[in-house]
């Protein structure tokens, strides 16, 4: 696919980074980046090396790890196949409804194509960079909840917060409600879960009754942790025993772009019981893009066609790059489907307000349009 930019990836704070610097706001750029002109002109074809290298090194360690989990899932018994391949197929032809609107494929088509050739997309990056927070989030920052957050500077707002129990406690995760056509989709973005922060977690799958998990990220990548495993698994066990809940896995499938594991929750009080479907998307490195649309599109349909309740959870590592990417994508797709006009700028704008940061890198900014035109594509050619 095209990549017209020199694209440069921002570094997160790491978790043991001073509380003082705490921002709303997305990480600072080095002093050394070179300027938005530099960006446009720069040495494409260093850039493609550097990159090509960095895919190699993670695909490199994915298989590792593929295997490891595919090694640890082999040992547990396994039920009732949870979706077919032909299906999986099926959900990359995307039919459109007829909405009566005059938005048409072809024209789509054109003004996505002509916006990527005239680099209309990185001025737009480049504008939502500029957004300002929309509060201080000064819950986030407080002293008792620091530890609470992987990076010390992405953090929630205060106002789309997710608060746990009556005392309203405090995790890295925040509400997003976007509407599509007469519909809210409904989401948490939220960060990967740290060894201290996983009742938490799951209190808050409890307490907002969503039935999906959609994890894009692995535990580990190029060596740094990026969530801790907050679900049962061999070798440990296939039973999570937590202060509040127990988890059992009761099904597993290994697919080729992605994990699906259906595990039980148990509220000890009550001993009332929910099915909760967690996803994992394997092919997708930090910063970087997945390495096939159609990967994402199966993974994404097949998360909105299970869920039934609740607000759909979405977590990578920080909770915002590609948490915000999956998430636009999950938006667009429901517009192309319905035959209404889109508009990713104002999507990713929406997000922004209600967590900061969604959409971390230009390179992620340019996949949501390079995805839309490639699912439009596919229409028109089904509909010749």
């Amino acid at each position: 696919m095209l990549r017209p930019w020199n694209l440069f990836h921002k570094k997160k704070s790491k978790k043991g980074s001073r509380a003082t610097d705490v921002k709303c706001s997305p990480p600072l750029k080095r002093k050394d980046e070179p300027g938005k002109s530099e960006v446009i002109s720069g040495s494409l074809q260093k850039n493609k090396l550097e990159t090509q290298k960095m895919e190699t090194t993670e695909s490199e360690g994915y298989v590792s790890e593929d295997e490891d989990v595919a090694k640890r899932l082999s040992t547990l018994p396994r039920g009732a196949s949870l979706v077919s391949d032909e299906e999986l197929a099926e959900m990359l032809q995307i039919s459109q409804r007829k909405s009566g609107s005059n938005c048409n494929t072809e024209n789509l088509i054109q003004k996505l194509q002509k916006q990527i050739e005239q680099e209309e997309i990185l001025r737009e990056y480049v504008s939502l960079e500029h957004m300002k927070p929309t509060d201080d989030c000064q819950i986030a920052a407080a002293a008792e909840n620091r530890e609470k957050n992987r990076y010390r500077d992405i953090l929630p707002y205060d106002k789309t917060r997710v608060p746990l129990g009556e005392a309203e406690g405090y995790i890295n995760a925040s509400y997003i409600r976007v509407p599509v056509g007469k519909e809210e989709f409904f989401y948490i973005s939220t960060q990967g879960p740290l060894p201290s922060t996983v009742s938490d977690f799951w209190q808050m799958v409890w307490e907002n009754q969503s039935n999906v998990i959609a994890m894009i990220t692995r535990e580990t990548e190029r060596g740094t942790s990026k969530c801790h495993r907050y679900w049962p698994e061999p070798p440990q066990d296939t039973l999570m025993d937590l202060s509040q809940f127990q988890l059992r896995m009761s099904n597993y499938q290994i697919l080729d772009c992605f994990i699906i594991r259906v595990i039980e929750v148990t509220k000890k009080q009550t001993l009332e019981k929910r099915s909760v479907h967690h996803l994992q998307f394997t092919s997708w490195p930090d910063h970087g893009t997945p390495t096939s649309s159609k990967d994402l599109v199966k993974f994404v349909r097949y998360m909105r066609k299970i869920h039934q309740s609740g607000p759909i959870i979405a977590h990578c590592s920080a909770g915002i790059g590609r948490s915000g990417v999956l998430l636009c994508v999950d938006i667009l797709l429901s517009y192309i489907e319905k035959d209404m006009p889109f508009d990713i700028k104002q999507i990713v704008t929406n997000l922004r307000q209600q967590r900061c940061g969604m959409i971390q890198t230009k390179e992620q900014y340019m996949f949501c349009y390079e995805l839309a035109l490639e699912v439009l594509k596919n229409i028109q050619i089904t509909n010749s």
